[in-house]
């Protein structure tokens, strides 16, 4: 009875290089990948320029990745993620064990491999959950198409995997609530008399202009979790978004994180609380974007007060809002099929 088979929940994510001399080879995967970045050269040369600009890119990339340790902490986090969503699940007592794998898009474990894994456990069926809360076909479309992909070729077909997938929560409450505390706790290490001047910046991954073009909803979830945010916090201070991380010869989201810094400072700000928006983990984008390169932004133009939250992490919140959309989940399978059960 499918209510009472094991459940594989498999989490979506980024990856990245877990040490220096990973970072040329995941930028090979990152720049091969045409539903995020269209080189002008075709398919068939991509993979052969994205091995050009690896080698071009590779050496200040690996500099970034120097200043924060020496690799990306991506896998380690998302591992003590599944682990701790593991837990809190099977915590729940419902009726099927479930047990958490990974699939990084551009590092291991691949999707490949998460497949292989969840076939030796004996699972069959599957909930994929993105840790993109905010949709985009360069995000969790990709890792999708790929999964797709993998799971297409004959041996997983005979296989019989039944998959289905939550694919965003900008707006899911238990999410908003674990996004809110860690603003809330960045906000409390402000000191009491300089928070009435502090301005407020979220920060978004940027995303290529087409996308949303061609109907893309990344925007309107980035203002769904970002309106959330503030309804909870219902502070009076002034609020702004932008967009970072935007490289390439193509147009972007904007105005980017560094020009509205720069903007604040010319205008007298001296307090700024910077909120990195579509990042679940910390990350090259938030250690050293944020944490360093931001920063070097906001002294030189004058602010002196200079803070950001915890990213969410394994934060006891952010594991069960995930719990949460699992457990939704799980309770809707088990709901249809009484129903369907009952009419037999």
């Amino acid at each position: 009875m499918k209510t009472h088979e094991q459940t594989g929940v498999l989490l979506f994510n980024l990856g990245g290089p877990e040490d220096l001399a990973s970072v040329e080879p995941f930028l090979v995967n990152l720049f091969s990948d045409r539903e995020i970045i269209e080189l002008p050269f075709g398919a068939r040369l991509q993979p052969l320029m994205a091995r050009l600009i690896a080698l071009m890119r590779g050496p200040s990339v690996r500099s970034n990745y120097q200043r924060i340790g020496g690799g990306s902490p991506q896998l380690r986090i998302t591992q003590a993620q599944a682990r701790a969503l593991e837990e809190r699940l099977n915590g729940f007592g419902g009726r099927s064990p479930v047990k958490v794998f990974i699939a990084m898009r551009y590092s291991k474990p691949s999707a490949a491999d998460a497949l292989e894994a969840m076939a030796a456990a004996g699972i069959r069926r599957v909930l994929t959950l993105t840790l993109f809360p905010h949709y985009s076909k360069a995000t969790t479309g990709s890792s999708r198409n790929e999964f797709d992909r993998v799971l297409s070729s004959p041996r997983w077909r005979a296989h019989g995997f039944d998959v289905e997938h939550i694919e965003a929560y900008p707006d899911d409450p238990r999410y908003l609530d674990a996004m809110t505390a860690t603003v809330r706790d960045a906000w409390q290490r402000i000191p009491e008399q300089r928070r009435h001047h502090t301005v407020i910046l979220f920060s978004a991954h940027g995303l290529p202009q087409k996308f949303i073009d061609e109907g893309d909803p990344y925007v309107q979830h980035i203002d769904a979790t970002r309106w959330g945010i503030l309804q909870r916090l219902d502070l009076p201070n002034r609020q702004l978004l932008a967009y970072q991380s935007r490289t390439g010869p193509v147009k972007w989201l904007g105005p980017g994180t560094e020009e509205i810094i720069e903007e604040l400072g010319r205008d007298g700000v001296r307090d700024l609380l910077i909120v990195p928006l579509s990042f679940v983990s910390d990350h090259i984008e938030t250690l050293y974007e944020v944490d360093m390169l931001f920063k070097e932004t906001a002294d030189r133009a004058g602010i002196t007060g200079y803070y950001r939250p915890e990213a969410l992490n394994a934060h006891p919140l952010f594991i069960d809002a995930l719990a949460g959309l699992v457990s939704d989940w799980l309770e809707l399978e088990a709901t249809e099929y009484d129903a369907v059960g009952a009419t037999v």
